[in-house]
């Protein structure tokens, strides 16, 4: 919707209402909690005054069908600024600013005001339409709610990781070591988990009544959806796709990722660690696996979900899905930019009536720069890293470990690079061998 309809505002600002009401419910506990069980009245106070009250004065304007929400200056910024670049570039460096500044960011009173933040702000943006329509989707209702649960725990995690690493720097060693109580299986365990499913099944069973499945008519060749979107695990795989061929993004890199996670015990030598949370004596560990995992899979995640619109291109957060929007990409191999943009020649080809070893020769010679840049990238680059950065690794694992450990983790770095490539340059393939069915 280009604009945003009356009858829009009357029926989200009802759910605004409550939605607001809640948030202020939640505050004012929290404020209760502080002043009787931590005798913390400051605290108290502080809560009730920035947050409890601001809540609570939002819920009359969005239950009389006016609620506020962002500048119109501010949605049209945000979607003329948005693109794969920025969004990479921001969720990127949002993670290492939160790792580097973890000590900051684990602090309750902090994190509690940036979730308040995060709720005004989501709040604030389901006042327009284009944004409410992708997030109230009954397919995406679930996925916001994995995205804040996802934060907590990963906050809660880093919090423990932190308090951990402090604790170990005073001598004290980590905190899980002081909580060594023995629980019963039966009938502690069993009661906790009978109690856990009932809420759940009782949660789910109110969950599909006031949401309904999205149910569509049976499939058909004729009308197909637009945009036609995997199930949201599969989301990341469907956004590498964009960069690499099928074969490469649906089987090679997904064997790889499950490979990778099968080896990790067999290529681990760092013994600390285990049983406690910690960041400094698994620094190594702890970076490949959120750059991995958050930035290199829930963020592809977030951007198919939210971001790829009809045709597979990227819109705003606050932007109209237009399906007659075009982007022409002039997608270009890098055979054609070494011999045609390069050289300025043409590409290799082989005579028409030349044999089949004679074609195949052509081909190598067509993709010869590719296939040495791949070639140094993979047999090169070890070695290389093995002598520099990672010569404590070599020395500790052994031969076989390391190349393992090396390849796989230039693996992992080759989305990156081949997303960047295809974005700044319009680098398709760096090796398209079509006649084989084999790019890279």
């Amino acid at each position: 919707m280009h604009g945003t309809d009356p009858g829009f505002l009357q029926s989200i600002g009802t759910f605004l209402g409550f939605y607001y009401l809640f948030i202020s419910l939640m505050n004012s506990v929290m404020a209760l909690y502080l002043w009787g069980k931590k005798g913390r009245p400051d605290l108290a106070i502080a809560v009730l005054v920035l947050f409890a009250v601001p809540f609570l004065m939002l819920s009359p304007f969005a239950l009389s069908g006016q609620p506020p929400g962002l500048p119109t200056w501010f949605t049209d910024t945000v979607n003329a600024a948005a693109n794969a670049v920025v969004y990479t570039a921001l969720t990127t460096g949002a993670l290492v600013l939160l790792y580097l500044c973890r000590s900051f960011f684990v602090r309750k009173d902090v994190a509690w005001v940036m979730l308040n933040v995060a709720l005004l702000l989501m709040g604030l943006s389901m006042t327009n339409q284009n944004f409410a329509l992708i997030v109230t989707k009954p397919d995406n209702v679930p996925i916001v709610g994995l995205v804040f649960l996802l934060g907590f725990f990963t906050w809660l995690a880093t919090a423990k990781a932190v308090e951990n690493d402090d604790r170990i720097a005073r001598g004290l060693g980590p905190a899980e070591k002081d909580d060594n109580e023995k629980v019963l299986v039966w009938p502690d365990l069993v009661y906790t988990e009978l109690i856990c499913m009932v809420a759940l099944t009782a949660f789910l069973l109110v969950w599909a009544i006031g949401l309904p499945a999205p149910l569509e008519e049976p499939a058909s060749s004729v009308k197909t959806p637009n945009p036609s979107k995997a199930p949201w695990y599969f989301l990341g795989l469907q956004e590498m796709l964009v960069y690499y061929d099928p074969w490469m993004a649906g089987v090679v890199l997904p064997s790889l990722i499950v490979f990778g996670l099968m080896a990790i015990p067999y290529i681990d030598f760092n013994k600390l660690g285990n049983g406690y949370y910690t960041i400094k004596e698994r620094r190594f560990s702890y970076l490949v696996f959120q750059i991995g995992f958050l930035d290199l899979w829930v963020t592809l995640i977030i951007l198919g979900t939210f971001l790829r619109g009809p045709n597979w291109n990227f819109f705003g957060p606050y932007e109209f899905w237009d399906p007659h929007k075009v982007l022409a990409l002039n997608n270009v191999d890098l055979s054609e930019y070494f011999w045609v943009r390069g050289l300025n020649q043409g590409l290799p080809r082989a005579p028409v009536d030349a044999d089949g070893l004679t074609k195949f020769l052509y081909i190598l010679l067509r993709e010869s720069p590719g296939i040495v840049l791949v070639l140094l990238y993979f047999l090169a680059l070890p070695p290389l890293l093995a002598t520099t950065i990672f010569r404590r690794f070599l020395a500790k694992m052994g031969f076989i470990r390391y190349m393992v450990l090396a390849n796989l983790l230039l693996f992992m770095a080759a989305l990156p690079l081949k997303m960047i490539l295809r974005w700044t340059v319009n680098l398709k393939y760096l090796v398209a061998i079509p006649e084989y069915f084999l790019n890279f």
